[in-house]
């Protein structure tokens, strides 16, 4: 009987263990998380948002004078009534969110002047798109048009254009010691040749087959014009941007100056100078090459860190084994975060993360992963080059890829991303690389202080990163500046940061094809700088857990991290709140 009954309880104890480890892991939040305490600005951000996007809808035609005296009027309604709110009675999520608003507005009426000057500037180049501008301001702002003065309107430009194009074939070019213009001013005014062209094609469009009067009229005028402006912005791209030019990196981004990138630093929050910025960026990267060094040394090529780092890049996996190590890795870095307690990871979020590979074409733009909650793997196809494809494998190895995995998934921007979109929403409008990429970067730099990457290899490849976040920074603040033109900046990248010549020339097309704003590249080493120094201050400094720092951070949503600091602290901030924190140890 004994025996039996010790049988029944082995028998019971497994069946209970058996239950408990099928007992699916939970799929829903705390319900503690929804007794969250009400906020006020949500809902008047909120309608801020979706007012913007209705006018932004109607007023599409690229420097009109129209948008910009609406969207002015816009802006300055929406200051005021952000000033008539009872901030005084605010807690502190709805006093940081008044701060942003009203640092966003401000940004934003400081770029309508910049829009205007930066116009201005190229107008001489094209000083025949004004009329055309208007006249497809004017459609789209459902006014009627003539069609024998749209014809004529469309003739006078046309004249224009034609002289303009003698003018530029007759003036000296971008090989003369002062070409006719800066090969700034020049791409910016094929810029504008560009979005004119196509605002007038959407009113051709418009117009052709549904008002016969008037496609009488333009037809033969419009069809001579947009030939006429293809050719003269063809010559532009040509004689004074040089994109006819080998020894030249075709680059479509436009320098705001230093003007431009302190109303930039000025709505992110940081109070240095771009001066500053890049003397903290060639501190980090000697640092970073020291630690190269250290690594280079491990390896047997001593001081070395080129060699080193080519053996690293020729650690390749063989073609179709690149999703299975990015796998790997996404799991290597999701069981390192729970088994050591740094950040909550929702189960939703652990399991919906996807994954796809870049195309050819992506890759020519994009060379490494990309992500958020679809990482985007880079890796050769069958019909590139032997050269791309081999370009392609050293860039993106195992060791490089160790840090690009837990940057673009877990803990990095999948996480960042689900979060944000879960808590304060509304802070999405105040989108910032700092927080975004610092995010991530500052991973990087945690776990590489916590021996994530044990091997010298590893080091290399983490350590590729973290300089190539330094170089960014010196090398796109000094082309906002003026200071470094993109063929420079690849230099940089091949010989201070050990990129292939091909990813080299991909990254700074990324950098300046002007996708992103002037300061996304330098967004990525500063914000981590100040998230670590935010750690030291809190963390370090006893007042929080690791666990609680950066679920903390998750649930405020996108911020400046100066703002992040002041929630962290449960600080009131002002109503006319400044950047002080000088974060940079």
């Amino acid at each position: 009987m004994r025996a039996s009954l010790l049988l029944a309880a082995a028998l019971a104890a497994s069946a209970a263990a058996s239950a408990t480890a099928q007992t699916p892991a939970a799929l829903t939040p705390p319900l503690a998380q929804f007794g969250i305490a009400q906020q006020a600005m949500p809902a008047f951000i909120q309608r801020y948002q979706l007012d913007y996007a209705s006018l932004d809808k109607l007023y599409t035609v690229a420097n009109g004078t129209a948008r910009a005296r609406q969207m002015q009027e816009f802006f300055e309604q929406w200051r005021a009534a952000l000033d008539a709110l009872p901030f005084d009675s605010y807690g502190v999520e709805d006093r940081i969110d008044v701060v942003m608003m009203r640092s966003q507005i401000e940004f934003e009426l400081r770029e309508l002047a910049a829009q205007r000057k930066r116009f201005a500037e190229a107008e001489p180049l094209a000083p025949f798109v004004r009329p055309l501008i208007d006249m497809a301001e004017a459609r789209r702002v459902m006014q009627a048009q003539d069609g024998a003065a749209s014809a004529a309107v469309l003739q006078r430009a046309l004249v224009a254009v034609r002289k303009a194009q003698e003018t530029l074939l007759a003036g000296a070019d971008i090989n003369a010691p002062k070409p006719m213009a800066s090969r700034s001013v020049a791409n910016r005014a094929a810029q504008v040749l560009a979005s004119t062209a196509k605002d007038l094609k959407a009113w051709y469009a418009y117009y052709e087959g549904y008002d016969p009067q008037l496609t009488w009229w333009v037809k033969r005028p419009y069809a001579d014009l947009d030939k006429a402006m293809s050719d003269y912005a063809a010559s532009l791209n040509e004689r004074l941007v040089g994109k006819a030019s080998v020894k030249l990196l075709n680059v479509t981004g436009d320098p705001i100056g230093r003007e431009g990138l302190m109303s930039a630093l000025q709505r992110d929050m940081i109070p240095y100078t771009p001066e500053e910025l890049m003397a903290l960026a060639e501190k980090e990267l000697a640092w970073g090459e020291a630690e190269l060094r250290v690594a280079s040394a491990e390896m047997g090529f001593g001081s070395d860190w080129h060699a080193a780092m080519e053996k690293v890049k020729t650690m390749y996996v063989t073609p179709g084994e690149q999703p299975a190590m990015v796998r790997r890795l996404a799991k290597e870095a999701i069981d390192y975060m729970a088994a050591n307690k740094l950040v909550t990871v929702p189960e939703v979020a652990r399991r919906s993360w996807r994954m796809d590979m870049l195309s050819p074409e992506a890759q020519l733009i994009s060379p490494f992963f990309l992500g958020g909650d679809t990482i985007l793997v880079s890796y050769p196809t069958a019909d590139m080059t032997h050269e791309q494809k081999l370009m392609s494998m050293r860039g993106n190895n195992p060791h490089f890829s160790r840090a690009t995995v837990q940057h673009e998934l877990i803990p990095g921007h999948h996480l960042q991303g689900f979060m944000a979109d879960r808590y304060q929403p509304q802070r999405r409008l105040f989108d910032s690389p700092f927080f975004v990429e610092g995010w991530a970067v500052y991973w990087e730099m945690l776990l590489y202080e916590r021996k994530f990457a044990v091997t010298p290899e590893d080091r290399i490849g983490m350590m590729f990163w973290r300089n190539h976040r330094a170089a960014r920074i010196l090398f796109s603040l000094g082309f906002h500046m003026g200071k470094i033109t993109p063929e420079q900046a690849v230099e940089m990248l091949i010989k201070r940061v050990g990129h292939e010549p091909d990813n080299a020339r991909a990254e700074v097309r990324r950098s300046f094809n002007g996708d992103y704003p002037p300061l996304y590249q330098a967004g990525y080493m500063v914000g981590a700088l100040q998230l670590r120094e935010l750690k030291r201050e809190l963390v370090d400094g006893g007042k929080m857990t690791l666990l609680q720092y950066h679920d903390r951070i998750l649930e405020g949503g996108v911020l400046p991290i100066e703002l992040v600091r002041a929630r962290l602290k449960n600080e009131k901030v002002a109503r006319d709140f400044k950047p002080l924190w000088r974060f940079y140890k």
